[in-house]
């Protein structure tokens, strides 16, 4: 996988709002905010897509989501907020380094996009 803006900020190679860290991920907010809430949470494993994971990633993709609710709960969304999770440039993701966004603080239409 190449280098992305997701791994210089693991790499503290340029600055974010970092809100947790551990020793397998990252979640720091977006820098474009869509959301009162809108975080972003990437393992340190490099992995460009959904797609690309593989059944040795089921506990790193799990440990994700149990990240994005304890963000959702420390910011004060715990009851209510989404996961987005884009794979594939026709489904809007831009960076290639696999993450979730975690956003609450409004209200969200159904269906999404």
């Amino acid at each position: 996988m190449s280098e992305t803006i997701f791994s210089q900020i693991i790499n503290r190679e340029i600055d974010a709002d970092i809100v947790f860290e551990d020793d397998r991920c990252l979640a720091f907010r977006d820098v474009n905010p869509q959301a009162p809430l809108h975080v972003l949470v990437i393992p340190k494993k490099p992995i460009d897509m959904l797609v690309h994971a593989d059944d040795t990633d089921a506990e790193l993709l799990g440990h994700l989501m149990l990240v994005a609710r304890r963000v959702a709960r420390d910011e004060g969304y715990g009851e209510a907020f989404r996961l987005v999770v884009n794979n594939g440039e026709a489904a809007g993701q831009t960076v290639f380094h696999i993450h979730l966004h975690v956003l609450g603080g409004r209200a969200f239409q159904w269906p999404p996009g």
